[in-house]
């Protein structure tokens, strides 16, 4: 039988704000880049005002939706953790039923945005939306939720090709790809930060497949993240001398995420996932610098 707290509304308010981590925008900043990065190759400089604005606010709502159904997903396991068992259906300030309400809103709010672009991107959404459902429930499952994730932080980049009415070509697919891999390393930053509670009530990781080569395999993912974006921006001449300047950067970057993490410290590596959200824009404003110059 499900409880709730008896709350005012203002409190009920800020926990369904809590619930889509509006407070946490690092995850949004995570998603919104890469879709960035796509649109702006794809439309080859500034894109329509609609698209644009359609492709932010698809990126905020469908974030936030996953947050929501994440917690749903996780809600008897996260008051078991420290780092969440502070979250609103941990505490019990809102029932799980409101958390699948919220999750439904949120994606019927992205797909009013649909109605803004090509048809192609509808069909292109609805794949979006099912890797942003199944994702929470796959560390259940298999020890490569991470590789999920990366699935759909990514999916931005496809649906920006098809929002501008490109093709899904080698360039988008490099772009895809290597958003993937950097996705699946800074998410694996993260699953070490709840290894030790992860490995007692039984939710699976690659921080915990990957052992104690863990720094070393997400040192692996980020040269091939950087290799893959780096073909994607030789293949559309944006390389240089932007292009290859944002990437030096970002590669020293991940040089030093290694170096700070290398003792496993749950709090360093949580900093360094967090530190991700500037490789994101340092790339973009890479591509940026290309297209105007």
């Amino acid at each position: 039988m499900e409880t709730v707290q008896h709350t005012t509304w203002r409190q009920r308010l800020e926990a369904y704000y809590y619930l889509c981590r509006f407070d946490k925008p690092v995850g949004t900043e995570l998603v919104f880049w890469p879709t960035m990065w796509a649109l702006w190759i794809a439309a080859g400089g500034l894109p329509p005002l609609q698209i644009l604005i359609a492709m932010v606010l698809g990126t905020i709502f469908m974030r936030a939706a996953g947050c929501a159904i994440n917690d749903f997903a996780d809600r008897k396991v996260d008051a078991h953790v420290e780092r969440t068992k502070t979250r609103p259906l941990a505490t019990g300030i809102i029932r799980p039923r409101e958390a699948v309400y919220v999750f439904l809103g949120l994606v019927a709010a992205s797909a009013c945005t649909l109605f803004f672009l090509p048809i192609a991107t509808f069909y292109c959404a609805l794949a979006g939306l099912v890797l942003a459902f199944i994702y929470p429930f796959m560390k259940r499952y298999t020890h490569l939720p991470q590789v999920v994730l990366g699935m759909a932080f990514s999916w931005g980049i496809p649906m920006s090709f098809t929002a501008m009415g490109k093709p899904l070509d080698l360039t988008c697919w490099l772009l895809y790809f290597g958003n993937l891999a950097w996705t699946v390393a800074y998410d694996t930053q993260y699953a070490i930060t709840d290894r030790e509670y992860d490995l007692k009530i039984g939710v699976k990781s690659t921080a915990i497949l990957f052992g104690r080569y863990d720094i070393q395999i997400i040192g692996l993912l980020q040269i091939l993240s950087l290799l893959l974006i780096g073909g994607a921006l030789y293949l559309e001449n944006l390389l240089l001398p932007f292009g290859l300047a944002a990437l030096l950067i970002v590669a020293a970057d991940f040089a030093y995420q290694a170096f700070k993490t290398k003792d496993r410290d749950p709090q360093i590596c949580f900093w360094a996932f967090r530190h991700n959200r500037w490789v994101g824009l340092i790339i973009f404003i890479g591509i940026f610098l290309e297209l105007i110059f």
